[in-house]
């Protein structure tokens, strides 16, 4: 039995990947830690909480302490790095609390990882050959498009707000340390995630909140900026891809190949609500989109190019926009 441990495994993606992974993989015990901040949710991980191979850990990935402690008593053999603030919004009033967590707590896993695993740079201690940090990070970092083009792993790094500057500076921690040090690294960067157990405050979950409120659904701008749309349990598929077959020090990146923008979107559900949840008074949903100042710094496009983790690994997304948003919206409804 190998233990791996989980950083952020109450937050959105993280919640919706130790139960999968639980389910397929019979042969790891799963250490998930997380601070509980606003965005984690223990009742998201239901499926998990009395399963013999999972321990919930509620602490801070910046506590050194805890952190050693952790890789000390379940002889941790492998990390996946969800953990990090990751609101943008939040970000351009609070950058301190992004530093914090997304850099200053990479770090901490990471320099915990390497000291426990590894003798010497580039030289693992024998009984943890092979162990693998794996950290999850965004296509934020590569700034924004025109109305052409993709990311792909080899764009140049351009972060536009508080949080893409903080995850593409730990993107760079861990790269230095697979360069320096010789730790076995695997980088995951993805597109706009959506489906079961996001935060409401989120814009897909906030257009069917605020819909289903018969309050108005705020829309930056004029609601023509951009974003690839991945459904969760996809990136979750990627992610075991990854961190199981990637090759060492490699960056992939995991898009769904489903750009929308903004209005879009918000047509799409307020659509699929009229259907599923007709207004009393008859009228559509659509009737409540309105436009509200724009975000500052509002990157106008993200769109990747996951030809590499296609090619090499074998991924591929399941599910399009239209079956994926059909499941996010039951799912909402039926909370």
């Amino acid at each position: 039995m190998k233990s791996i441990l989980i950083t952020g495994g109450a937050g959105f993606i993280g919640s919706n990947f130790v139960p999968y992974f639980i389910s397929i993989h019979p042969d790891y015990f799963l250490v998930n830690l997380d601070k509980l901040t606003y965005a984690g949710d223990l009742s998201h991980l239901k499926e998990a909480e009395n399963h013999s191979r999972y321990r919930f850990v509620e602490g801070d990935i910046c506590d050194r302490g805890l952190v050693n402690s952790l890789f000390r008593e379940y002889e941790i053999k492998g990390v996946i790095h969800f953990a990090a603030e990751s609101h943008v919004d939040n970000s351009i009033a609070m950058p301190d609390v992004f530093i914090k967590t997304n850099v200053n707590g990479t770090f901490a896993v990471l320099d915990a990882a390497k000291n426990f695993w590894m003798k010497n740079p580039f030289t693992y201690k024998p009984q943890y050959a092979g162990c693998r940090f794996h950290h999850i990070s965004t296509d934020e970092v590569y700034g924004t498009l025109g109305e052409t083009g993709l990311f792909t792993e080899s764009t140049p790094y351009a972060p536009n707000s508080p949080y893409s500057a903080s995850k593409a500076s730990s993107d760079m921690l861990v790269r230095a340390y697979h360069h320096t040090y010789g730790l076995d690294t695997i980088t995951t960067n993805c597109s706009n995630n959506y489906g079961p157990k996001q935060h409401s405050e989120k814009l897909i979950p906030t257009i069917i909140r605020k819909a289903l409120a018969l309050e108005k659904i705020p829309i930056y701008g004029d609601g023509k900026n951009i974003r690839d749309w991945l459904y969760v349990l996809d990136h979750c598929k990627g992610i075991d891809l990854a961190f199981h077959k990637g090759r060492s020090g490699e960056t992939y990146n995991i898009g769904g190949r489903n750009e929308r923008t903004n209005m879009d979107i918000a047509r799409k559900i307020c659509g699929l609500l009229d259907q599923e949840r007709p207004g009393k008074d008859g009228k559509s949903y659509l009737e409540l989109i309105s436009f509200v100042e724009d975000r500052a710094g509002h990157d106008k496009r993200y769109a990747i190019d996951a030809s590499k983790i296609e090619n090499e690994l074998g991924w591929k997304a399941e599910e399009n926009f239209d079956s994926g948003i059909v499941k996010t919206v039951g799912w909402y409804l039926n909370q």
